[in-house]
C-alpha cells in the first residue's frame, strides 16, 4: 500500500474527503518525525512506538579495498510494534 492508497482508505473509513485525509496523514507523519528528531518517544497504544536510538561508533570495512574505516556514532529512528498490532499481523 502506498500513500495514495492509504489516503483513500482513511477517507473511506473516516467518511471524509481525500483532501482532508491527505492533510491529516501528512500532518501526523510530520509531527511524528519532528518529535523523534527532537529526541522524543511517540507511543500510539496498540499500534507501536517510534523513538530515536543511538547507534554506537564501530569499525567497518571499505568493500572495494578491504581497508578498516571508523563509522561514527549516530542516532537512527526505530519503531517497535505494539501488542495489538503484533496480534493482528500474526493471525
Amino acid at each position: 500500500m502506498n500513500k495514495g492508497e492509504l489516503v483513500d482508505a482513511i477517507a473511506s473509513k473516516a467518511q471524509t474527503s481525500k483532501k482532508d485525509a491527505d492533510a491529516i496523514l501528512t500532518a501526523t507523519v510530520e509531527i511524528i518525525m519532528d518529535a523523534v528528531a527532537n529526541g522524543d518517544k511517540v507511543t500510539l497504544v496498540g499500534f507501536g512506538t517510534f523513538e530515536p536510538r543511538k547507534r554506537a561508533a564501530r569499525e567497518g570495512r571499505n568493500p572495494q579495498t578491504g581497508k578498516a574505516i571508523q563509522i561514527p556514532e549516530t542516532t537512527v529512528p526505530a519503531f517497535s510494534a505494539g501488542k495489538q498490532f503484533k496480534e493482528v499481523v500474526a493471525k
